[in-house]
């Protein structure tokens, strides 16, 4: 007999509580399932299966520095389940809970259901903030707090794995998959999560809290540990913790009369409560996965369904709006997966409100273009840029004051958008404005070498305000914001707290 490790996004060792307890239970199966569902699914993208196949190989080798081999199948849950347990019996299950898609949620389903009729025992461990079963957000930031402060698992110096067939890792032809990879794109593995931990709380965090805004400087002062939450590459206790360790020693340092540079404590203050709001997203779709498909607030149904215009939707994701820079943030997506958070929503916001779009479609081709695609985070983000949540203020961005605040010198734009490299710094927000005389000096052709505008800014957001405004002033929409907050909406902050459990010896922040 032995007691299954079912991997899913929870690919590394440390602080990897399924497996540490399963080990210290005897003999064990860790198995990762190759499912044809996910990479049927419309959000997948041959980068995600780069990155996966990436932490695979560093999480098999980090196994077998401890005697153990990392099993492979490929099929659906639970007929995967099935096969192995002719092979050898399966005394329990060990995972980590999982908010995801339907698809995901309906294969745990169907596990639950599985191992229930048989009587073995499904073990599910949080790996982040939220809770199952929530009955209230009332108090939800205090046990987020008290789940994060946790000691960290430890790593189980041996792991005893059972004897059985032998699959390798699979390659994108054996899946089906087009190998189309993002040149940008950041590397998979616990190695490489941890290296940017270490190089953004050492130095390239100093100036997150101003640098987080720019897609010029957020590719450096953010911490880029996105991909690799989503994956559980590293944990997010683990990074947190590291953060307020971090906050510690400077603080220290400075009651000691050290001179520290005066951005950081706020820099890690706010890192800090970006973490908090990574799981409070998350906790809505675990409250209500139907977000992932309706409206959060129900009384914004009929809003753009039936005006969709799929034009304007392949010009938004090939990244030729004549809006030069959306279309910049979204060729970024295209080569590299990642783009920071103000460009994400201003990316969203722009679909919704100047196109006119149901985010539906379009969240759904975001999260095939981001690497660090988190179910949980981006569907109920997505509604938010939409103006579907009931709650949320109307976040309608302008990309010309966008591309002039957070990229005054046109330099991303021209990274990502070769065709405007000719075009001066006054104009590249705007080059359909550039005097003809001016355009013809550099050889640009006003519409023809980039798009004009796919639609006036002033025209399509009061249209868009007039239609959002008028359901929201509705008797209908105030009285469903109310529930929607008693719901979901964030509580007063606990005060955070400066300390954490320090690391045994051998582990590393």
């Amino acid at each position: 007999m032995a007691h299954l490790v079912w991997l899913k996004r929870d690919l590394r060792i440390d602080d990897h509580e399924a497996l540490a307890t399963a080990a210290a239970r005897g003999t064990c199966i860790v198995l990762y399932v190759y499912e044809p569902e996910y990479y049927a699914s419309p959000e997948f993208d041959p980068s995600h299966h780069t990155f996966i196949d990436a932490s695979l190989v560093e999480l098999e080798r980090d196994l077998a520095a401890r005697g153990a081999r990392l099993t492979y199948r490929y099929g659906a849950m639970p007929d995967v389940l099935d096969a192995l347990a002719r092979e050898i019996p399966i005394e329990s299950i060990s995972s980590h809970e999982e908010t995801g898609n339907a698809i995901t949620y309906a294969r745990d389903r169907r596990v639950r259901a599985w191992a229930a009729s048989r009587g073995i025992p499904w073990f599910e461990y949080a790996q982040n903030g939220v809770v199952r079963a929530l009955r209230t957000r009332d108090g939800w930031a205090k046990r987020w707090e008290a789940r994060m402060l946790r000691p960290i698992a430890d790593v189980p110096p041996r792991v005893v794995t059972a004897e059985i067939a032998h699959e390798s890792r699979r390659t994108f032809t054996d899946l089906g998959v087009v190998d189309r990879r993002k040149p940008e794109a950041l590397p998979g593995g616990s190695t490489a999560a941890q290296a940017l931990l270490a190089s953004f709380l050492a130095e390239r965090g100093v100036d997150y809290r101003r640098g987080m805004s720019s897609p010029v400087s957020g590719a450096v002062a953010c911490s880029r540990m996105s991909p690799y939450l989503a994956y559980g590459a590293i944990s997010l206790r683990r990074v947190y913790q590291a953060t307020l360790a971090r906050e510690r020693d400077l603080r220290a340092r400075k009651a000691d009369g050290e001179t520290i540079d005066g951005r950081w404590l706020g820099s890690l203050k706010s890192y800090s409560g970006r973490l908090h709001w990574h799981c409070h997203f998350m906790q809505k779709l675990e409250d209500e996965p139907a977000l992932e498909f309706t409206n959060q607030a129900r009384a914004y149904d009929g809003l753009r369904e039936n005006d969709f215009n799929a034009d304007r939707f392949a010009a938004w994701c090939d990244g030729r709006t004549g809006y030069p820079m959306i279309d910049a943030c979204m060729r970024s997506l295209h080569r590299g997966g990642w783009v920071n958070f103000r460009m994400r929503a201003m990316l969203m916001s722009f679909a919704s409100y100047h196109l006119w779009l149901h985010w539906r479609p379009t969240a759904v081709y975001l999260g095939s273009q981001f690497l660090d695609f988190e179910a949980g985070i981006h569907y109920p983000q997505a509604q938010m840029q939409s103006g579907t949540t009931g709650i949320n203020t109307l976040r309608i961005y302008s990309p010309t004051k966008q591309a002039l605040d957070q990229d005054p010198s046109g330099d991303f734009i021209r990274r990502y958008v070769p065709e405007l490299a000719r075009v001066p710094a006054p104009y590249i927000a705007e080059p359909h404005l550039m005097p003809p005389i001016l355009a013809a000096s550099i050889g640009y052709r006003i519409g023809v070498d980039y798009p004009l505008p796919i639609v006036d800014h002033k025209v399509a957001v009061a249209f868009a305000k007039d239609r959002i405004y008028g359901v929201r002033r509705g008797a209908e929409a105030k009285s469903e914001a109310k529930a929607v907050y008693v719901k979901h909406g964030s509580r007063k902050p606990t005060p955070r707290r400066q300390t954490a459990p320090r690391p045994a010896a051998d582990q590393r922040e």
